[in-house]
């Protein structure tokens, strides 16, 4: 039976009037079995025209640049300007993920010649590079329409390497996702690409988890990526463990992001530190994975007093905050709750209470020693929403202990200032192995789109501590390596052949060639 839902517009407080048809199982299935036919001709497309395809999505995505910003604004409450932002971020990322495949050089190729006169045996020829894995399941997330939904990092890294797509949009932005899905339809068709390159899923209603589970079990899906909550991504870690061929699940499961205000930066700048900070967790009403959720205050010493005034003005700052729609009713109930059960623990104090309209929320402030951090587990846990917790430090003992139990996160943030170098390079020593990206005078939003960047951490951020979402080793989870051992020379891949037809740089007998 044909199911059907309604998407929300927390704009608006209601539902759209837009009906949206939920894929079946046999429609998850028809996807996967297109990726699959698809797969070995995708394959041997070749670099340049996989970043001539990448370079016209994002052409056809500018296109409908209009009509896309007014379905996500209707559909995720996002201001204008935030996805503006996102919708040239999302281009972007295709155009340089297509660059960095038309080098050619994330296959890194190798070449071993062969050595008959070596003794005692002879060294057979052997030549490998990385090649794609085969068709990957996309999950779009709830807080990015764009750049990490349908047309977003993961699928523009999977096609770029030569994998085919099979997108599971979220129920939160559907029309958001149909109209990216046609635009990058509208691309392959241009292209001349295989058909059943990129398959569209729609998932609500009753079959709002069914589909996901569904095209995770697939025994045809090679890889999974998958933003979203803890919950989320251990239910799909479930999912992919009961099939007869496990695969791996690349998943971004949110952090806390702590940041480390140190007593010489507080007292040259707590201003300009607490009006930095507010920006960074209240942009977006907090719905950021990279938004900071615990604050380590230096609250000893001489820098008692720019504590006291760097907590004040990020109290001003609160109170002056405008409400904002969050991206679901059931976001909004769900921080509520948890911001309630936090303020009846013991030694937890509420700086700034949540405000607003049923379907808007205010910026939360709480704080709390470290001794009661350290007591009550329930603080470590995230709370997707415009609010952070602050932890007072009566020590650089207690300091360095905090870091020491910061749980796996995408970032970890130190603020200081020339007084504080010492204690800034032992902090940020001890939170190396605890985050994938480590910060020094910053705020942990803002990730950009490069070839150093690093969007993934040791768990509970991710699954894969390894892995990346974002920037050009992004690429490297949707590709394997193979061998080739006596190979013919024109039996070989492009790459790995003798005449080096690509130009690529090489590593040949255990030299950069």
């Amino acid at each position: 039976m044909t199911q059907v839902f309604r998407a929300w517009s927390p704009r608006h407080n209601r539902e759209l009037e837009t009906e949206h048809v939920c894929a079946s199982r046999s429609a998850v299935e028809e996807a996967c079995v297109r990726a699959t036919q698809a797969a070995p001709a995708y394959a041997r497309t070749g670099h340049a025209r996989r970043a001539e395809f990448l370079a016209r999505i994002a052409e056809e995505l500018g296109r409908d640049a209009a009509a896309i910003l007014e379905c996500a604004g209707a559909e995720t409450g996002l201001m204008p300007a935030r996805l503006e932002g996102e919708l040239a971020r999302t281009r972007n990322q295709l155009l340089f993920l297509g660059g960095v495949v038309r080098e050619g050089q994330h296959v890194d190729a190798r070449i071993d010649g062969a050595d008959p006169e070596r003794k005692p045996l002879p060294r057979p020829d052997v030549r490998s590079l990385l090649m794609p894995i085969g068709p990957v399941a996309v999950f779009g997330a709830s807080n990015f329409p764009l750049a990490f939904s349908t047309a977003g990092g993961d699928t523009a890294s999977a096609l770029a390497v030569g994998c085919p797509v099979v997108v599971k949009a979220h129920p939160l932005h559907p029309g958001t996702s149909l109209l990216a899905a046609a635009a990058i339809e509208r691309a392959r068709a241009h292209c001349g690409m295989p058909d059943g390159v990129f398959g569209h899923l729609l998932s609500g209603g009753e079959r709002a988890q069914a589909v996901g589970i569904e095209l995770v079990q697939d025994p045809r899906i090679e890889a999974v990526a998958f933003t979203g909550s803890l919950r989320g991504g251990l239910a799909l870690q479930q999912a992919i463990s009961a099939r007869a061929r496990p695969i791996p699940l690349f998943g971004e499961l949110g952090a806390l992001n702590p940041v480390f205000m140190l007593g010489g930066a507080l007292q040259e700048r707590a201003t300009a530190l607490a009006a930095q900070l507010f920006a960074s967790l209240h942009g977006s009403a907090g719905q950021l994975c990279t938004r900071p959720g615990l604050v380590f205050l230096a609250d000893y010493g001489s820098a008692r007093e720019a504590v006291q005034s760097f907590c004040a003005t990020l109290v001003q700052h609160a109170q002056a905050a405008a409400t904002q729609p969050m991206l679901s009713p059931q976001h909004r109930e769900q921080l509520r709750a948890q911001w309630s059960q936090r303020s009846r623990l013991p030694g937890v104090r509420v700086l700034r209470e949540e405000s607003g309209a049923t379907h808007e929320i205010g910026p939360v402030l709480e704080s709390c020693s470290l001794a009661t951090l350290l007591e009550q587990p329930a603080l470590l846990e995230e709370c997707f929403g415009p609010g952070t917790l602050l932890v007072h430090c009566s020590s650089e003992t207690e300091l360095l202990r905090a870091a020491v139990s910061c749980p796996g996160s995408l970032t970890a943030t130190v603020q200081r200032a020339p007084a504080d170098e010492a204690l800034a390079r032992t902090l940020l020593a001890t939170l190396l192995p605890r985050a994938g990206r480590l910060i020094v005078d910053g705020v942990p939003t803002g990730v950009e789109v490069n070839s150093s960047m690093q969007h993934g951490g040791p768990f509970p951020a991710s699954t894969r501590a390894d892995s990346t979402s974002v920037g050009g080793r992004a690429i490297q989870r949707w590709l394997r390596p193979v061998c080739f051992q006596n190979f013919p020379g024109e039996w070989l891949p492009e790459e790995l052949q003798d005449a080096n037809p690509l130009s690529l740089r090489r590593t040949v007998n255990g030299k950069p060639g």
